[in-house]
């Protein structure tokens, strides 16, 4: 609880976490506005229709969560803390604690205001939130951002350089996972695999939501963001800080 107390101090002391958060917002909002506009004249948006100003919102939660490890190491900050707790896999599980709950935070606030702006320039029953599916669909955001927060932060330990890992993380999962799933045959069965992909499979309807399911999806994601951090936990015991 020490350790989580004191990343949470570390994380939101400085500006840039904040500037992030309030990007990953506006971003959200801006899109779905967009697409709201011009989808007046069809009858109103849907719920999955919030996930693209989402998946872009999430991409700035990446950087964020990165920032939040590589940040330490360019000022080398981090010797000083490995120093105050030798154990060195508690300070990478607790920083990315901290910034999952933040990107949960981030991710279902993004969600609910996107919902909002939608539900006042195109209301329509595509909007409406009224089983399970669409409490999901609506609400799924900030479980995906906590995950994608935990991943990007083992990417960042692991690289230690906030170029390199944030360009890796933009570059992963704007443009390296739709290039594999476009490549012929090979492609359509090794996308429904890739992280980021089935992550944001959460956000769809049941029926479209890959050959795992919602929950299956998201269940896989986070697999995945736990096998990464506990990679780079394991790395950053082994190498000098």
């Amino acid at each position: 609880m020490n350790m989580l107390a004191v990343e949470r101090m570390k994380l939101l002391s400085i500006r840039s976490p904040w500037w992030c958060a309030g990007t990953a917002v506006a971003l959200a909002v801006l899109f779905t506005g967009l697409s709201a506009m011009n989808s007046g004249s069809s009858g109103g948006m849907h719920l999955t229709g919030l996930a693209s100003g989402l998946q872009t919102s999430m991409v700035v939660v990446l950087a964020l969560a990165a920032l939040s490890v590589t940040s330490e190491y360019r000022f080398g900050t981090i010797r000083t803390t490995f120093q105050a707790v030798p154990n060195r896999s508690s300070v990478l599980f607790a920083k990315a604690g901290v910034v999952a709950a933040l990107g949960f935070v981030l991710g279902e606030l993004a969600a609910l205001l996107s919902w909002a702006i939608a539900l006042g320039v195109a209301p329509g029953p595509g909007l409406a939130v009224d089983d399970a599916d669409a409490w999901r669909e609506l609400l799924g955001a900030g479980p995906v951002f906590a995950c994608a927060a935990v991943l990007a932060v083992g990417v960042g330990a692991l690289l230690r350089q906030t170029a390199g890992a944030v360009t890796f993380l933009l570059i992963w999962t704007l443009l390296a996972e739709n290039l594999i799933s476009a490549i012929p045959g090979f492609g359509s069965a090794v996308g429904d695999w890739l992280p980021f992909h089935v992550g944001m499979s959460f956000f769809r309807s049941a029926e479209s939501g890959g050959p795992l399911g919602p929950w299956g999806s998201l269940a896989y994601f986070a697999a995945v963001a736990v096998a990464v951090l506990t990679v780079a936990a394991f790395v950053v015991r082994r190498r000098d800080a």
